[in-house]
């Protein structure tokens, strides 16, 4: 069967590899039938995820249709039942499973990163992560998981009605937490340096928008806040600078929600954690709650699909459009892989 590998650094092809087995007690097996490119699988293809080792087949934001079931498979899931699926692994063991927090398990293996993804014709998976809907498509089932990365920081901001969200970054990621901030009725201000992704954002949910090249960022949240600074700042980007912002900029007892990697050391005015008493939280990856909302986000039509899917592309093309979005990053937002 056909698969897409990340063979070394800035290479990736069209390999053949053997169909998986027929699928084990507890398992599906599953025709992918969408896949979409997470920015990691970028990551990897330029050679700076230290969590990968090649060859790599990447993926993990999935549409597929059930093929087979093994034994001991609830009848919940039947052949031919279109599906989406959570593409972590937790061991159950470690400090945060013990906690409930099994989306960050010390051991996670993630599909197309850990281990090998989603980017080939079959795969076996446990039915316990399985999510489906009855309404949403295959292409929407793939936009689920990426977005749930956006919810989960939402939640792990405790973002409310009367909170004033700044969201950092108007990539996809991004775009998914001003959908989960939208959807739980917050301000939602997002801040980015190009406008066409601002207006990307609005339709997404954001409220107000804010260009940080042409505007000053600290004025214009005063004046939104009556001069206390937003109450939650979620960081999307991944940059010193904007790693800073944040604590520069939000309320005293606010929150401040970091999803994205620093790219280097931050220098941070320690002061500002002190003073203001400030709640600050990593993001990383998504509970099952947060697949829940993001479903029934899609189903109420509220997110704007074809505008975030840039390219669909099928699976011959993938590694050149893989290329392609090494070089020009910001001409993407989404690419899909159709199998």
């Amino acid at each position: 069967m056909k698969a897409i590998s990340i063979t070394e650094p800035n290479k990736a092809e069209l390999i053949d590899i053997a169909e998986p087995s027929a699928p084990a007690s507890g398992e599906v097996r599953l025709r992918v039938r969408q896949v979409g490119y997470c920015g990691s699988d970028l990551t990897s293809f330029r050679g700076l995820n230290p969590m990968v080792s090649y060859p790599r087949i990447p993926g993990h934001e999935i549409g597929a249709t059930i093929d087979a079931r093994g034994a001991d498979v609830p009848t919940k899931w039947s052949v031919g039942q279109n599906v989406l699926v959570s593409p972590y692994t937790s061991c159950g063991k470690c400090a945060a499973c013990k906690a409930g927090r099994v989306n960050t398990c010390r051991i996670n293996q993630t599909m197309g990163v850990q281990r090998d993804g989603a980017l080939t014709e079959y795969i076996n998976v446990p039915h316990e992560k399985l999510f489906t809907s009855a309404t949403l498509s295959l292409e929407e089932m793939a936009l689920v998981e990426p977005l749930t990365v956006g919810f989960h920081a939402v939640a792990r901001g405790e973002v409310t009605e009367s909170d004033t969200v700044v969201v950092f970054g108007c990539g996809a990621i991004g775009l998914g937490v001003i959908a989960g901030a939208s959807a739980r009725k917050a301000r939602v201000v997002a801040v980015d340096i190009d406008d066409e992704k601002l207006a990307l954002a609005k339709r997404c949910g954001a409220t107000d928008t804010i260009n940080s090249m042409s505007d000053s960022l600290h004025e214009r949240l005063q004046a939104m806040t009556e001069g206390e600074g937003p109450t939650v700042m979620i960081e999307a980007v991944g940059l010193p600078a904007t790693f800073k912002v944040c604590v520069e900029e939000v309320c005293f007892a606010g929150r401040v929600v970091y999803i994205g990697y620093a790219k280097a050391p931050v220098d941070y005015e320690t002061k500002y954690f002190v003073m203001k008493e400030l709640d600050i939280r990593g993001s990383r990856n998504a509970m099952p709650d947060d697949f829940k909302a993001v479903i029934a986000h899609l189903e109420s039509g509220a997110f704007p699909t074809d505008a975030v899917i840039t390219r669909t592309v099928p699976i011959s093309e993938a590694p050149a459009a893989l290329a392609a979005w090494n070089d020009n990053p910001g001409a993407i937002t989404k690419i899909h892989v159709t199998l």
